[in-house]
């Protein structure tokens, strides 16, 4: 059996981005370990959710522990860095956040635990962050630098299949899916097709995927365009996760693991 490392900024990115493959991976007995940059306590929470005295992190952590039983997640850690918040925010130049993070310090963080987990994959995301987040586009510098640290050969990208993406908003009233005003932007999400190497039909897991979103109340809300989709948009939305294998030719689309098969 494998052990494969999946790194993500904040809690709630793991069931978005990976989640699927995550419980995919841990049913077929494999061994599944999370790693958080930080707790994501500069999310956007909703006015009266939190209990008195109950701050967002805290909050995050029991919603971050919950996915992670439902998912199959064997290890969380988090690296302990604050929370960016999001791009062009004077929160990005806070002293302690992950943005500013020393690439190299940080990776040898994560690489301490790839060596200790002996891990055969990693998992960070791709160049933009997938959607251009401080803490995401970090995450790529330090994943990629601490794969090359610790020896790990089997490196991923998650990513989002613009192609794809921008072909289901043409074709949203198939799926009775409603837009948010009527259309979504797309250009900036993800990679073209053309890079795609890695496509994980996560199908067979999209309850698993459904009720981690759900854990994260303070974040995904059930009248959120991630949760309120019929079954058939749902499916079509998360039935697959995709991948770009670092130094893999890209346009293949043939690779359905993170594995080697």
């Amino acid at each position: 059996m494998a052990t494969a490392v999946f790194f993500h900024a904040h809690p709630d990115d793991e069931t978005i981005a990976t989640g699927g493959t995550m419980a995919k991976m841990a049913s077929e007995g494999h061994r599944v370990i999370l790693i958080t940059a930080t707790a994501g306590e500069l999310g956007e929470v909703p006015e009266g959710l939190l209990a008195p005295g109950e701050d967002l992190a805290g909050r995050r952590a029991k919603e971050l522990a919950a996915a992670c039983e439902i998912l199959g997640v064997a290890r969380h850690l988090c690296l302990g860095y604050r929370d960016s918040g999001m791009a062009g925010e004077p929160s990005n130049d806070d002293e302690g956040t992950f943005w500013r993070a020393d690439v190299d310090e940080a990776a040898q963080a994560l690489a301490a635990v790839l060596r200790q987990e002996e891990a055969d994959v990693l998992c960070a995301y791709d160049e933009n962050g997938v959607y251009g987040h401080p803490d995401h586009l970090q995450v790529h510098r330090v994943g990629l630098r601490a794969a090359e640290m610790a020896g790990t050969r089997r490196v991923f990208m998650a990513t989002v299949n613009r192609t794809y993406f921008k072909s289901l908003a043409e074709r949203a009233a198939e799926f009775g899916l409603e837009l948010p005003d009527g259309e979504v932007e797309v250009d900036g999400l993800g990679v073209d097709e053309d890079r795609i190497t890695t496509a994980v039909d996560v199908s067979g897991f999209l309850d698993d995927k459904r009720r981690a979103m759900q854990a994260h109340a303070s974040q995904i809300a059930e009248t959120s365009f991630f949760l309120s989709p019929p079954p058939e948009a749902f499916a079509a939305m998360w039935g697959t996760e995709w991948y770009i294998r670092v130094g893999a030719p890209g346009g293949q689309g043939v690779e359905t693991s993170l594995l080697v098969l």
